[in-house]
């Protein structure tokens, strides 16, 4: 009876203790929000995660940083980004263990626009070969 009752203290000691790892909320296009603003910079390879190109914009409400994807889609699609340009981007801010990152699934200057994620926010990567071979 002693062992039975150490066993079952024991298990339910141990489930307690177990816990389900916790997920980070997925991007959900339902989220998802327009925002306009003036280009203050860009930095095509960021050294801080999430790693690759980030445009900070000037908005009505402040300041933004914005993951724009991978940098060779915008290489592929002779998207630009300088100082001083208007843009459009849409895109939603996303919970990760470094942070809450705002994520472009879409970028629009002018009349040109390039879709950066899958509506499930993986970055998308050009189809094609740029100059030089290498994805």
């Amino acid at each position: 009876m002693l062992a039975a009752f150490l066993f079952c203290t024991l298990t339910n000691a141990q489930q307690k203790t177990q816990t389900a790892p916790q997920r980070m909320p997925a991007y959900d296009v339902s989220r998802e929000v327009s925002v306009q603003g003036t280009v203050v910079s860009f930095t095509e390879n960021s050294a801080v995660a999430p790693f690759g190109p980030h445009v900070v914009l000037q908005t009505s409400s402040g300041s933004l940083d914005v993951h724009l994807g991978n940098a060779r889609l915008l290489e592929a699609n002779h998207f630009t980004l300088a100082a001083g340009d208007r843009v459009r981007v849409m895109g939603e801010n996303v919970a990760s263990s470094a942070g809450t990152h705002f994520l472009a699934r879409l970028i629009q200057k002018g009349n040109q626009a390039v879709l950066l994620r899958t509506p499930q926010g993986l970055p998308l990567r050009p189809t094609t070969k740029p100059e030089g071979g290498v994805l």
